[in-house]
């Protein structure tokens, strides 16, 4: 949301030039990265610690239920400690307010590693994913596939978007995406459509994008959820209705048999691996830019 498409370009352009490890003009020496993590994760922190040390940085990381924000240290006072200590910050946070309180009051560059509300760093590297397998966005039909209403989705969309791509939001009546999003997506002239059709919205897709039909913190409604969402599953029968040649995206981790079979997350079609390694190329690419103050 921060960034225009002329700042997501030049992420993309440092993205391309730190495929060689030996190149990172760096200019401050031996950064430290702080990870503060509310939510648990996988690639995002394996991802962000690689990239620093890869950097020639460090990085610490810190679970907030055992830091003293588990004991009520507010966001605010955190944020102005932490920040005296390390270089930039990466926090994956439960609600979108703390994180942007955390910024508020960090003295360092804060970076939205997840919220409930926004998936930024996953949208940059799904984004340049498919620049790298197409050549190009603009003109790209992207469709979201299942619970439209999540942080990735909503990210996803307008990242898309103001990169010159058509997002089709495709999930079950009973879920509404976040129109906060969908009216920013609509503010860079893409075309952003909703709908439950999932055979006429996957007509003349170029991307099929999916994401679990259970996202962290609804555990608890489990069955419900994959009862409301079973019919958008991403199958083999279901890639006929997009274009032949049409890529299959998933951010991870997949419930396989749930909102994508085996099959498609594994065959011919899935670009889902090199999107999960593309993560950790823009990751550092976001970190030298803002490391450099390239703002």
């Amino acid at each position: 949301m921060d960034l225009s498409p002329a700042q997501i370009r030049r992420l993309f352009q440092l993205s391309d030039s730190l495929k060689d490890r030996s190149k990172h003009p760096l200019s401050k020496t031996r950064p430290i990265l702080s990870l503060l993590f509310e939510k648990s994760s996988t690639r995002t922190r394996v991802s962000f610690e690689s990239a620093m040390i890869q950097l020639g940085g460090s990085s610490i990381y810190l679970d907030t239920r055992t830091s003293q924000i588990a004991r009520g240290e507010t966001i605010a006072d955190t944020a102005r400690v932490l920040s005296s200590y390390v270089d930039i910050i990466a926090a994956r946070m439960g609600r979108q307010k703390d994180i942007e309180e955390l910024a508020k009051y960090s003295s360092v560059p804060v970076i939205n590693a997840l919220t409930d509300l926004e998936h930024p760093c996953q949208a940059l590297s799904d984004v340049y994913t498919i620049r790298q397998v197409f050549g190009k966005i603009k003109g790209l039909h992207i469709a979201f596939v299942g619970d439209i209403a999540t942080n990735t989705a909503n990210s996803l969309m307008v990242t898309a978007a103001k990169m010159g791509a058509d997002v089709s939001l495709i999930g079950p009546d009973g879920c509404k995406p976040d129109m906060h999003y969908v009216n920013e997506a609509i503010k860079s002239s893409s075309l952003v459509e909703i709908s439950n059709d999932l055979e006429g919205g996957l007509q003349g897709c170029d991307v099929i994008y999916t994401d679990t039909f259970v996202s962290m913190g609804e555990e608890g409604e489990a069955a419900k959820r994959r009862k409301m969402f079973s019919r958008y599953q991403i199958n083999s029968r279901v890639l006929k209705y997009a274009k032949k040649d049409a890529r299959v995206m998933h951010c991870l981790p997949a419930h396989r048999g749930e909102e994508i079979t085996s099959d498609v997350l594994d065959g011919k079609q899935s670009i889902a691996w090199q999107q999960a390694a593309n993560k950790m190329l823009v990751e550092k690419a976001i970190l030298l830019y803002l490391l450099n103050n390239e703002e």
